[in-house]
């Protein structure tokens, strides 16, 4: 009796550790699946592309500073989620940037500068190249040019608060801090998935 119980008792412990290597494939499968899908990825995308736009924003008002944020640009443009870029790509982007680029001649002195850069991307969304446009966003190179403006301009947002710790105790310390951090989010992810 006392055999009949060891070998039952091994084969359900045999049982359990196969029922756990199936269902940590099953949580990684469904993981997988899900981020292919990407719905973490689309809302990373809206995530980043939120934080670039604060940030280019924030550069305009009352933040300035002499990192060159005008990298914003492009990484708006790579980061900007499929459904917001088709639509500013089409009649609504081109009428953007036709009233943004008359105001800009017939009227200068009326034309705040604030505006400069969100007309810069709205400007290059509207012009650039469908090639360059679909090959480059929807590649690992758009991927890694992400990474290094998020790099860059973290390192000399740290540099320009003298420290990481002073970064996030100056006026405005925090957001911008936290901003710039969300800038990385995206393209980290993408490449986790990636090489997944």
């Amino acid at each position: 009796m006392g055999n009949a119980d060891w070998l039952a008792e091994d084969l359900i412990e045999s049982d359990l550790k196969e029922l756990g290597i199936a269902a940590k494939k099953l949580a990684n499968h469904a993981f997988k699946l899900g981020s292919g899908l990407g719905f973490g990825t689309t809302f990373l995308k809206f995530l980043a592309s939120i934080a670039a736009i604060y940030l280019l924003i924030l550069d305009r008002t009352n933040w300035r500073t002499n990192m060159l944020t005008a990298l914003l640009v492009p990484y708006i443009f790579l980061s900007l989620p499929s459904v917001l870029f088709s639509l500013l790509r089409g009649e609504v982007g081109k009428w953007i940037a036709f009233i943004a680029v008359v105001l800009r001649l017939f009227f200068p002195r009326h034309f705040p500068d604030w505006l400069e850069m969100p007309g810069s991307l709205i400007l290059l969304l509207v012009v650039a190249p469908s090639l360059f446009a679909s090959t480059i966003r929807n590649s690992l190179i758009g991927v890694f040019i992400c990474l290094a403006i998020g790099c860059y301009l973290l390192q000399e947002h740290i540099r320009a608060s003298g420290g990481f710790r002073n970064s996030f105790t100056k006026r405005h310390g925090i957001s911008n801090t936290v901003g710039i951090i969300l800038l990385l989010v995206y393209p980290i992810w993408s490449l986790v998935l990636y090489f997944l």
